[in-house]
């Protein structure tokens, strides 16, 4: 039987380790069916005890993830936003808390909820093509999966607010600069490198890496217990909004969006 229920996410076990493939083409793109379906396999590998790390990539070369896609959202639906919102964070919230170690190998760009999977995994290995980005407010929206709380934890307030408010392009240098990323590795090698630190995960013992990764998660789960709902509903909000309406058809249209602020 298949580990994944859907067949946009690719698993497979090797060993002590599960590697998981976004497969979505062109742009591994997140829907309806693929976020349960991530949700459902974090819950299959947290109650299989021979499980002990997960590397999560993107099939192809050119896209680790672009996150949601956007035509789910050209007609300003907040129900429509509200179910995804939901999904996005229900499935990122469980890759959060997997029970072992979780490693994105970030094979090349990872934008909007791409960034924010990364953000929700223990350790991002990228590939030194690799490009990272939040670029929801260019199109009327905001990273509705941990983007504004998990990316200020990592980088800290003024690279957060400079990769969202400012819609910053981070490239793979950059990022390992700033604490973005763990590792920066050849072009092509991002999977091999995060099955290999999964290898040293396995010589951990599982139970002491779960507390640890438990205790480490601690104090930002406290702070985060009440900011990633509110960030659900505040995208959701943005529904109500011209604004959101014009970004998301702008980008799908390919023109530049013309704001009115409401």
């Amino acid at each position: 039987m298949s580990l994944s229920t859907s067949e946009k996410l690719k698993a497979e076990i090797n060993g002590h380790t599960a590697l998981v493939t976004i497969d979505n083409p062109a742009a591994n793109t997140w829907d309806t069916e693929s976020l349960p379906a991530l949700k459902d396999l974090i819950e299959k590998l947290n109650a299989d005890k021979s499980i002990f790390a997960l590397v999560i990539t993107g099939a192809g070369e050119k896209f680790f993830s672009a996150g949601a896609d956007l035509k789910l959202f050209a007609d300003g639906e907040p129900e429509t936003a509200r179910k995804m919102a939901e999904y996005f964070g229900t499935g990122f919230e469980c890759l959060a808390e997997f029970r072992g170690v979780s490693i994105a190998a970030i094979n090349g760009f990872a934008m909007g909820g791409g960034l924010e999977m990364a953000l929700a995994c223990d350790i991002r290995i990228a590939e030194e093509q690799a490009q990272m980005a939040l670029p929801e407010a260019k199109v009327g929206l905001l990273p509705c999966a941990g983007g504004t709380q998990r990316l200020s934890w990592l980088v800290g307030e003024g690279w957060a607010k400079k990769i969202i408010l400012c819609g910053e392009r981070v490239k793979a240098d950059t990022a390992l600069r700033i604490g973005l990323v763990e590792e920066v590795v050849a072009t092509g090698s991002a999977k091999e490198r995060a099955l290999a630190l999964a290898e040293q995960v396995g010589e951990q013992s599982p139970i002491s890496v779960t507390v640890c990764k438990q205790l480490i998660h601690t104090a930002r789960n406290n702070a985060l217990g009440n900011a990633l709902p509110d960030e659900r509903q505040k995208f959701v909000d943005l529904f109500s909004t011209e604004d959101q309406r014009e970004g998301v058809n702008a980008f799908l249209e390919k023109r530049k969006p013309v704001w009115k602020n409401c």
